[in-house]
């Protein structure tokens, strides 16, 4: 990560987050008439991660999502925090870094939406625009799919977008999008976090939303909804997966972890989790509906597995212009992660696959190809 990446922020020993003033209503957040599936019970998801630059976004970054976009021809596209970077100097900049990244999209009429991870405030203080402006910003967008969410819990647009069952009667599946924050404070209780790693959490009243939300969605359709999550950073469940251990991490633990979990896929780099262990995997399996949570956050982790149930796994950096493998393969992994529903499987969750730049043809030379911001679209402002 970079340099800044790896900092706290700063203030004089914050408390953790307040509780909220009232508890969440069950229905809030909870999206409707949105998305639905085709005739013929099919549903596809594309996962877009990192696309994290400024106003004059890689080239290349475009080209891979308009690639995949029309390779794929999904129906919903979440791109899964840091959507841009710290780098806009206006709140112009900061717009146009976003709608160059949206206007793939938005020019082929797909649905779309965005959660937000650490960098998005990172320009905050330059250009006035917080998590909060950005949301009322992409709402301008026709096809963009993002409500203000969930009230009363912390973060920025925590909501689920059902998606309707090919004949309209019940919500079929489920779409969470969740805040993971930013950084840790800079101290809790006079402590500061020397040693451990210092990226943020989902917070208890977030995890209690997605439970009573749940139990909403059950309500209203007579069973349980199957659904996806998308966050930007791992849980800690991530990496146990990955060693089949939470304190032992040898190569030997790995090959058992393969097997144990049916991992896939590459981890180039630690988990870049928050101090702290949220509960929200312990949530997910005690309310047995969603069959898959994934992050983005660590650019050069590709891999998924089957932890218990349900998988866990990263989308690749989409955007050239973050970080990525270095040297040579700098832009090896840039890529996106596809996932395809079936209302005939069972659980409705048919499985996912990735995307990479290379198999586009895409250039993935050494250095960033820097374009212009692309014009905003009629009634954007």
């Amino acid at each position: 990560m970079t340099a800044a990446g790896m900092m706290g922020t700063a203030g004089a020993d914050p408390a953790p987050a307040a509780p909220p003033e009232r508890p969440p209503r069950p229905s809030e957040g909870i999206v409707r008439n949105q998305l639905s599936f085709h005739d013929d019970g099919t549903f596809t998801v594309v996962q877009f991660n990192d696309t994290q630059d400024g106003h004059r976004t890689d080239q290349r970054t475009i080209a891979l999502q308009e690639a995949v976009l029309d390779d794929v021809r999904p129906d919903v596209v979440v791109i899964n925090g840091d959507v841009i970077d710290g780098s806009p100097t206006t709140a112009l900049e900061a717009k146009q870094a976003i709608n160059n990244v949206v206007r793939p999209m938005e020019d082929r009429g797909i649905a779309w939406a965005l959660t937000f991870g650490n960098h998005d405030e990172d320009s905050s203080a330059a250009t006035g625009l917080d998590e909060a402006a950005y949301l009322t910003f992409v709402q301008q967008y026709p096809h963009n799919v993002n409500t203000v969410g969930a009230r009363d819990v912390t973060g920025t647009g925590n909501q689920v977008l059902p998606v309707r069952s090919a004949d309209g009667t019940r919500d079929a599946f489920a779409l969470w999008l969740l805040d993971s924050g930013r950084y840790a404070p800079e101290t809790i209780a006079g402590q500061d976090f020397e040693g451990y790693p210092s990226w943020d959490w989902l917070r208890p009243d977030q995890v209690q939303w997605y439970v009573r939300a749940s139990e909403e969605l059950e309500r209203r359709n007579a069973a349980r909804v199957p659904g996806l999550v998308f966050q930007h950073i791992a849980l800690w469940e991530h990496r146990f997966m990955w060693f089949a251990s939470v304190d032992s991490r040898t190569p030997d633990d790995h090959d058992r972890a393969v097997a144990k979990h049916s991992l896939v896929g590459e981890r180039n780099e630690d988990e870049c989790t928050g101090p702290f262990n949220s509960g929200m995997f312990a949530a997910l399996l005690q309310r047995g509906d969603v069959k898959g949570l994934f992050v983005g956050h660590d650019h050069i982790n590709t891999y998924v597995g089957d932890y218990y149930g349900i998988q866990l796994g990263y989308g690749p950096g989409t955007g050239f212009g973050a970080y990525g493998l270095g040297g040579a393969e700098d832009h090896r992994l840039r890529g996106a992660r596809v996932f395809h529903l079936d209302q005939s499987v069972e659980e409705v969750y048919a499985g996912t696959e990735l995307r990479f730049a290379a198999d586009y043809g895409i250039d993935l030379s050494e250095g960033g190809q820097p374009g212009e911001p692309a014009d905003f679209p009629a009634g954007v402002h």
